[in-house]
């Protein structure tokens, strides 16, 4: 419909048009061939409203009209106009126009801040480019985001320099999405893998053998069932508290099971997980999140005490059918220790390393590590080794005083 040829059952009996310039307003009338004088009829008029030039947004507001129509371009193209319902008076759709325009605004300030730190939102034909370019195919997963949501450039670039590295983590990256979204998010979590089982293996023989004293050697299966059982808890404890790239859209099955997995794909991985664009937690998800968390960690424990202790008893076993002595201690029993394993990370392992990873958020977002990475490395392996020493003390003091060891 053109504006000097409006259908006949349209009346303009008054249009302006007016162009913003700096901070002045001018106002021009609008003749119509229909319409080549202005009437002082109350009726309904057609204000063209030009926004700033840097802009080169419009607006047509129809006066004492209840829906006003936003034509608003995107890189200086008209688009599509959007509608907007405003209710009730003449001034209800100017006020939810500019609220619409500050929601716009702020999600726009997310959307780069989320860019200086993963990149640009990467579209399909462009990830394609950059695999095709590399001779790399890309997970269904990721291949799955890239053509609905896009990929951020940071983890696909990360992702096509770890997939490339030596056996086994390059054919981890490829078929381990828990390890790769870990990785992608957090490119020293591995470091941080390989330092706790480091630290906690030592540290569990020293605090043993001060622990246990002469009886070291006598409950040595003891102490190696608890070494065995630690490698495992310790990929558990970093991995499950680590930060991961959320790629694309998780699958989320109907019902209540589906709303529980839901809400648990809401919670942050951590209390204290940094908030990104696009990942906010309110205070009652990280609570929530530490009591899930325990729950994670019981279940860990329980099943590594099970397998743990239960290789501990068959070699006790086995050792005193051979040969019996004086000096031999009690067989554990297997479902007791099993249930201590599974109190104690779910209580005193999942507090302490909630700390710690708080800690360690806290000294990488600092400028000192920013600019010197091994600030941040020489933190991690200082507050992990306090916190093994404590822990496996404690642990120990715990099945002394259940009596399970």
């Amino acid at each position: 419909m053109s504006l000097c040829s409006p259908p006949s059952h349209f009346h303009l009996s008054n249009a302006v048009v007016s162009h913003y310039h700096g901070p002045d307003l001018i106002n021009l009338p609008l003749q119509c061939p229909q319409n080549p004088k202005p009437s002082l009829e109350p009726s309904a008029s057609l204000k063209l409203t030009a926004a700033p030039i840097r802009n080169r947004g419009f607006r047509l507001n129809c006066l004492r009209s209840d829906t006003p129509i936003s034509i608003a371009p995107q890189n200086g193209d008209f688009t599509e106009p959007k509608i907007d319902g405003g209710g009730g008076g003449r001034d209800g759709g100017d006020s939810s126009s500019g609220g619409g325009g500050g929601g716009g605004e702020g999600g726009g300030n997310e959307e780069d801040a989320e860019g200086e730190e993963f990149g640009p939102l990467l579209r399909f034909d462009e990830v394609m480019k950059e695999t095709e370019a590399r001779g790399v195919e890309l997970p269904l997963d990721m291949l799955e985001a890239a053509k609905t949501t896009g990929l951020r450039k940071e983890f696909l670039l990360r992702y096509l320099a770890l997939q490339g590295s030596v056996w086994p983590l390059g054919f981890l990256m490829k078929y381990c999405s828990m390890l790769r979204n870990r990785m992608l998010a957090d490119p020293s979590f591995l470091f941080k893998v390989g330092t706790e089982i480091v630290i906690d293996s030592c540290c569990a023989t020293f605090a043993e053998v001060q622990k246990r004293g002469k009886d070291f050697w006598n409950e040595f299966e003891l102490y190696a069932a608890d070494l065995l059982v630690g490698i495992v808890v310790d990929i558990a404890l970093v991995g499950m508290l680590a930060p991961y790239a959320r790629i694309g859209k998780p699958s989320i099955s109907h019902g209540l099971f589906g709303r529980v997995q839901q809400a648990c794909a809401a919670l942050p991985s951590s209390v204290f997980e940094a908030e990104r664009p696009g990942c906010r937690f309110s205070v009652k998800q990280r609570v929530a999140s530490f009591f899930y968390k325990g729950v994670l960690y019981g279940s860990v424990g329980f099943v590594c005490g099970i397998i743990g202790q239960g290789i501990a008893n068959l070699i006790m076993n086995a050792k005193r059918s051979i040969k019996k002595s004086e000096e031999d201690i009690p067989v554990p029993p297997l479902v007791k220790s099993a249930v201590l394993w599974g109190v104690f990370l779910a209580f005193s392992s999942n507090t302490r390393y909630q700390i710690v990873n708080g800690l360690e958020g806290l000294v990488e977002a600092s400028p000192l590590a920013k600019r010197v990475p091994p600030v941040a490395m020489a933190f991690t392996i200082g507050v992990r080794f306090a916190n093994n020493i404590y822990g496996g003390m404690q642990f120990v003091d715990w099945a002394k005083l259940s009596g399970v060891q």
